[in-house]
C-alpha cells in the first residue's frame, strides 16, 4: 500500500479508534456490546456442537435456540440503528482498517432480521417436513448445515470487510449445495442440480473475489468504509472499473439476475421442501444486499462508471427478468418450478429499484426484500405440505388439493395475492414504492411496465388456484390437513403477509432509513465491544 493510501485509510478510522479507547476506559463491554459478533457466532458454534452431540433428539432444540438468539440479537441491533446511526465492532480489538470490522447500520440490520426470522419460522416446519423427505440418519447433518448456512448469511450481512464477506459467502454457499443435494433421497435430479448450483455459485464467487483483488491492488485496503474513501479519490482508475465489473457479474450470478439465473429453478425445485423455503426467502435477498452495499456504500451513486452500468445493463436486465421469467412461470407444470421462476421475476423488481438510483425506489427495493421473503416462505411451505400429503409438486399431483387441505391452501392463496401485489398484502406496498420512484423521475412508462408485469403474475397464480380448487382431487391423495407443526408456521407467515400489507409503517420506515444510510452514510458511528486488547 502506498504511503498516501495508507495514511488515508488510517485517517478514516482515527476518530473511531480514539472514541473506542475512551469508551473502553469508561466501562468493560457487556453482552449487548458484543451482539454484532454474537449474532453470527452463536449459530456458527452451534453447528459443530450439533454434530458433536450426535443425538437426533437434541439437534433440533439446539438449532432452534441458536436461530432464536440470532433473531433477538438482530432485532436489538436494528432498534439501535433505526435512528440513522451505525455500530462499528472491532474483531479482537484490532481497529480497522488493520483489523476486521463488523459495521451494523439500518440496511444490514434489516436484512439480518429477515434471515433470522425466516430461520425461526422454518425450523418448526422443517421438523415434520424433513422426517418425510430425508432419512433419519441425516437429520443431524441437516441441522448442522442449516446452522452453517444461517451463520454464513448473517456474517455476509454483518461484516464491513470485503474479503471476510467473501469467506462468509462461501460458508453459506457450500452448506446450501449439500442441503440441496439432500433432495436426492426423494428425486435423484437434486444431485445434478446441486452440482450445477456448485459450478455457477463457485463461478460467481470467483468473479467476486477477483473484483475484490482489483480493488485491493488500487487501494491497499479491504475495509469497505476505507474502500469508499479511496475509490472516491480515483474516479478514472481502470483497475477499479474492472473490479466493479467483476463484482457486478459475480453478485449477478449469486442474485440470479437474468440471464445468470440458470442455477435457481432446479435448486428450488429439487431441494427438500424446508430448504426450498429457506433459500427462496433468504439466499437471494442477502445477495441483493451485497450488491446494494457495494453499489451504494463502497462505490457510491456518484461513481461515474456506476450510473452507466446500472442504466445500460442492470435496468434492461431487470425489466427482462420481470417479463421473461413471468412468461416462463406461466407454462410450468411443477408448482415449485413455477415459484422459482417467479422468484427470478421478483429479483427483477429489486434490481429495478436499485437501477433507478433514487431514494424512494431504493426504499421500495429494500422493503421488497422483506415482503418477498415472507411471501415466498409462505408459498414454498404450502407446497412442502402438498408434497407431504400428495407425494409431489407437479400440478397433476395436487389437483383438487384445496378441497382436502383447505387451511393450507387458504394460506397459499394469501401468498399468491401478495405475489401479485394486491392491495392489503405486503407485495403491494413495495411495488407501490417502485411505481412512486419511477413517477418521481418522470418515467411513467416504467411505472406502467411494473403494473403490466404484475398482471402476468395474475396468470400463473390463477393457474395454481385453478389446479387446487377447480379440479377433482385424485382418489389416492392423503385427505388429511398438514400437521400442526407445519400449519402453524405457514399461517404465521401468511398472517405476516397481511399484517405488513395493512400496517407497513415499520417495514417502510426501516427501509427508508436503510436507503438513507446506503445513499448518504450513517449519521453517527458508535463503537461497540471488541475494543482494547
Amino acid at each position: 500500500m502506498s504511503g498516501e493510501a495508507a495514511s488515508g485509510a488510517l485517517a478514516g478510522h482515527g476518530a473511531e479508534a480514539a472514541q473506542a479507547a475512551g469508551k473502553a476506559a469508561e466501562q468493560a463491554p457487556g453482552l449487548m456490546d458484543h451482539l454484532p459478533a454474537l449474532v453470527v457466532l452463536v449459530p456458527f458454534l452451534a453447528a459443530p456442537l450439533v454434530v458433536l452431540l450426535g443425538a437426533r433428539r437434541l439437534a433440533w432444540p439446539v438449532t432452534f435456540a441458536a436461530a432464536l438468539f440470532s433473531l433477538a440479537a438482530a432485532l436489538a441491533l436494528l432498534s439501535q440503528v433505526l435512528g440513522g446511526a451505525a455500530i462499528s465492532y472491532h474483531i479482537g480489538g484490532w481497529a480497522p482498517p488493520l483489523g476486521i470490522e463488523y459495521r451494523i447500520d439500518a440496511a444490514n440490520a434489516f436484512v439480518m432480521v429477515i434471515v433470522s426470522a425466516i430461520a425461526v419460522a422454518i425450523l418448526p416446519y422443517a421438523r415434520a417436513s424433513i422426517a418425510a423427505e430425508i432419512p433419519a440418519r441425516q437429520h443431524v447433518l441437516f441441522h448442522a448445515l442449516f446452522l452453517l448456512a444461517l451463520a454464513g448469511l448473517l456474517g455476509v450481512s454483518a461484516t464491513g470487510d470485503a474479503f471476510n464477506l467473501f469467506v462468509f459467502l462461501e460458508i453459506s454457499s457450500l452448506s446450501t449445495y449439500v442441503l440441496v443435494a439432500m433432495g436426492a433421497y426423494r428425486d435423484k435430479r437434486a444431485l445434478t442440480t446441486a452440482f450445477n448450483y456448485l459450478l455457477m455459485g463457485t463461478t460467481g464467487a470467483t468473479f467476486f473475489v477477483i473484483g475484490i483483488g482489483f480493488l485491493y491492488m488500487s487501494t491497499g485496503t479491504l475495509n469497505m468504509a476505507d474502500l469508499a474513501q479511496l475509490i472516491a479519490q480515483q474516479p478514472g482508475n481502470r483497475t477499479i472499473h474492472a473490479g466493479f465489473a467483476f463484482i457486478l457479474v459475480g453478485m449477478g450470478l449469486k442474485v440470479a439476475m437474468y440471464p445468470l439465473h440458470l442455477w435457481l429453478p432446479g435448486a428450488y425445485s429439487y431441494a427438500p421442501s424446508a430448504v426450498s423455503a429457506f433459500l427462496a426467502a433468504t439466499a437471494t435477498k442477502v445477495a441483493v444486499y451485497v450488491m446494494l452495499r457495494f453499489l451504494f456504500s463502497v462505490f457510491g451513486p456518484a461513481y461515474p462508471f456506476e450510473a452507466s452500468a446500472l442504466g445500460l445493463v442492470v435496468l434492461p436486465l431487470a425489466l427482462l427478468a420481470m417479463f421473461a421469467a413471468s412468461f416462463i412461470a406461466i407454462f410450468q407444470v411443477n408448482f415449485k418450478k413455477m415459484l422459482a421462476y417467479s422468484s427470478i421475476a421478483q429479483v427483477g423488481y429489486m434490481l429495478l429499484g436499485i437501477a433507478m438510483l433514487s431514494q424512494t425506489a431504493l426504499s421500495g427495493a429494500i422493503v421488497h426484500l422483506f415482503n418477498h421473503a415472507i411471501t415466498k416462505a409462505t408459498l414454498f411451505m404450502v407446497i412442502g405440505a402438498y408434497v407431504l400429503r400428495a407425494g409431489g409438486a407437479f400440478y397433476r399431483d395436487i389437483e383438487g388439493i384445496g378441497r382436502v387441505m383447505p387451511l393450507t391452501s387458504a394460506a397459499g392463496v394469501i401468498g399468491g395475492l401478495s405475489l401479485i401485489g394486491v392491495p392489503g398484502t405486503a407485495g403491494f406496498v413495495s411495488k407501490w414504492l417502485l411505481v412512486q420512484g419511477a413517477l418521481e423521475k418522470g418515467w411513467w412508462w416504467l411505472a406502467l411496465l411494473v403494473v403490466a408485469s404484475s398482471l402476468l403474475a395474475v396468470v400463473y397464480v390463477w393457474k395454481g388456484i385453478e389446479v387446487a380448487y377447480l379440479r377433482s382431487p385424485r382418489d389416492d391423495v392423503d385427505r388429511r390437513e398438514a400437521p400442526l407443526a407445519m400449519l402453524v408456521p405457514i399461517w404465521v407467515m401468511a398472517i405476516a403477509t397481511i399484517w405488513f400489507g395493512l400496517s407497513a409503517e415499520w417495514t417502510v420506515g426501516a427501509a427508508r432509513t436503510a436507503a438513507e444510510a446506503l445513499m448518504h452514510g450513517a449519521s453517527e458511528i458508535v463503537i461497540s465491544g471488541g475494543v482494547g486488547r
